[in-house]
């Protein structure tokens, strides 16, 4: 069932979360800017506009990438090697536990399924509350990309027990819920999906002027790529696929920042990088694309590729169960017919060749992404709360 869905049959209500006490539990709630903590953070607004409050545990650090949605306690944590920009939590300290007593949650949210979340699921459920996770990233296959393949079962046997102790999994789309289901989880999964700012992300943000003043061409095709910069998000073959396709008028267009940016820039020099964009600019650097090519097969959802559709683009991904949920093949979108360099520059060769193909899926996508409110999507997850009779005014009610 898809919560936006079922939001929707709910009575209206002044302040619907009124007598939630969440405490929320991330791996990086702001201090990196990502898909999965621009989530949560509307998670958190939305739910404190309408009457819970919200504390926020995770690590942090001295210069966050934005303020964050409601009251953020700082987990003890460490530099992850090889990967200083994020950070590991070390664990439910004495003081964090001493910091939750006083806040006295009603209900405990996890986000990632790093040591602070395991603990603070067994900490929740020692105190009888209930305990809802919410899957933001495929971190089992992520291995790969470091070799580290022999560990891949390991992973997955920790990840098995750590949702298995959870009343109620939130996947972020239709697929991944019914692999989780499939895997043993059963009823306790729900769909949370995500939504997109149809406003900053429009075709009607494209900017002849800027891609002018960034040396491109009006005879180019601009491919954009958007998203961090670490080799997880498939950067080797998305610089194989560029490789093939130098004798075609296209210029690669790069948006973020990450630790892989060297690798990038040594391999496409002819590409444009904007680094970290954000706000207005970051939609009319999108917007004033043509086509967004997001090879990553890591995703759980597909943020970037929602913003690609949003802005009106032909979004290229490879046939993944999170590209699969957002994009119909060859209407709304291009999934390739294998994750390979060969297959994605046919692709772009096709959408090339054909600009009206192109054109008509780019307006399809725009349609398309209209179905993904921010607003209804995390009234969904308001309604799995309730499900787990989270509220103590409610359960008054309901003994008097």
């Amino acid at each position: 069932m898809q919560l936006a869905e079922r939001s929707i049959r709910q009575p209206a209500e002044e302040k619907p979360a009124e007598g939630i006490r969440l405490a929320l539990f991330s791996g990086n709630y702001n201090y990196t800017r990502d898909g999965s903590n621009q989530a949560l953070n509307r998670l958190a607004a939305y739910l404190i506009e309408a009457g819970a409050s919200v504390r926020v545990y995770s690590p942090t650090t001295d210069t966050p990438a934005f303020e964050p949605a409601g009251e953020l306690v700082s987990a003890p944590s460490v530099a992850i090697p090889g990967r200083s920009e994020y950070r590991l939590a070390l664990g439910l300290t004495r003081a964090l536990k001493d910091d939750l007593a006083r806040f006295q949650p009603t209900l405990i949210h996890l986000s990632a399924p790093d040591l602070l979340g395991a603990q603070a699921g067994r900490w929740g459920r020692r105190m009888g509350l209930p305990v809802v996770a919410s899957l933001h990233t495929r971190f089992e296959t992520y291995l790969s990309y470091y070799g580290l393949d022999w560990l891949r079962p390991g992973v997955e046997r920790y990840l098995d027990r750590f949702y298995r102790g959870c009343d109620r999994v939130l996947a972020p789309n239709a697929p991944i819920a019914e692999l989780l289901r499939d895997q043993g989880l059963g009823e306790r999964v729900r769909v949370w999906g995500r939504g997109v700012d149809r406003d900053r992300f429009s075709p009607d943000r494209r900017d002849l002027a800027w891609r002018r003043s960034l040396g491109i061409a009006d005879n180019e095709i601009v491919v954009a790529f958007l998203g961090r910069l670490v080799m997880e998000k498939g950067l080797d073959v998305l610089a194989e696929t560029f490789a093939r396709l130098r004798d075609q008028p296209i210029r690669p267009l790069i948006i973020g920042e990450g630790p892989a940016r060297a690798f990038l820039e040594a391999r496409l020099p002819e590409a444009i990088f904007t680094g970290h964009l954000d706000g207005d600019a970051l939609g009319r650097a999108v917007s004033s694309a043509d086509i967004l090519f997001n090879p990553s097969l890591t995703e759980a959802f597909g943020n970037a590729s929602l913003e690609g559709m949003a802005a009106g683009l032909a979004v290229l991904c490879p046939r993944a169960p999170s590209t699969s949920a957002l994009i119909t093949d060859a209407q709304d979108g291009v999934l390739a017919s294998r994750p390979d360099a060969e297959s994605y520059a046919t692709a772009i060769q096709g959408l090339i060749a054909e600009p009206l193909r192109r054109l008509r899926i780019g307006r399809a996508a725009r349609a398309s992404s209209a179905r993904y409110d921010w607003r209804e999507i995390c009234a969904g997850v308001l309604d799995v709360y309730r499900e787990l009779d989270v509220t103590p005014v409610r359960r008054a009610r309901s003994a008097a």
